[in-house]
């Protein structure tokens, strides 16, 4: 569900990463290298929310480089600071965040928000959200329709135990049947999400 091959990534002169490749099915992957890394960079990259210089990534069967549009419609992410729509309320993003998967607000969806402590939040806007607001509405937003790929930067941060507790419910459910990778130095979390840890290194990075 999700593969990359080759990828390589520089600012000026630095080689942050190059020749990484990886390719997975259904499950939890965490990538568990220090910040400083290149983690959210890459990150990123398979996001199709940054270019990479060299190599293409596949997010169930669709190339971000060829047929990008399809990529992204398999595509659940979760960014670090989630304030991608800082003028948008929390139900407004729900909202749009479903009609673009063709689908609505279901039960299940419903359900994580009620979990997560949100009906208070859901007419604020993101920049009157704390990160753990903001990380637990994107979080809710990963469960809507049918998507193949699931990709988190530190989803646990900023939330407590209880809402961790439910992240990793969230995150296994989701793993029964799509990819769900992400960036964490939290290995209790790892562990909740009966997850497989990789480094840079597994993923073939030369320098």
């Amino acid at each position: 569900m999700l593969r990359f091959e080759n990828l390589c990534k520089r600012y000026d002169e630095r080689v942050i990463f190059q020749g990484l490749h990886y390719s997975t099915g259904a499950g939890c992957v965490a990538l568990i290298d220090e910040n400083g890394s290149g983690r959210s960079t890459l990150l990123g990259i398979l996001a199709g929310t940054i270019g990479a210089d060299e190599g293409e990534v596949w997010l169930g069967g669709h190339s971000l480089r060829t047929a990008p549009l399809e990529a992204k419609s398999v595509l659940a992410y979760v960014p670090d600071d989630c304030m991608t729509y800082p003028l948008q309320t929390g139900r407004e993003f729900l909202e749009r965040v479903a009609s673009s998967r063709n689908t609505a607000l279901d039960t299940r969806t419903l359900d994580f928000a009620h979990r997560f402590g949100l009906e208070p939040h859901l007419e604020k806007r993101f920049e009157q959200m704390s990160l753990g607001t903001r990380k637990k509405i994107f979080l809710t937003a990963a469960a809507l329709g049918e998507t193949a790929v699931v990709i988190a930067d530190e989803p646990g941060g900023g939330l407590d135990a209880a809402a961790r507790a439910i992240l990793i419910e969230l995150f296994r459910t989701l793993a029964g049947d799509r990819t769900v990778f992400f960036a964490s130095h939290d290995m209790a979390l790892t562990r909740g999400c009966d997850a497989k840890t990789l480094s840079f290194a597994d993923l073939g990075m030369s320098a």
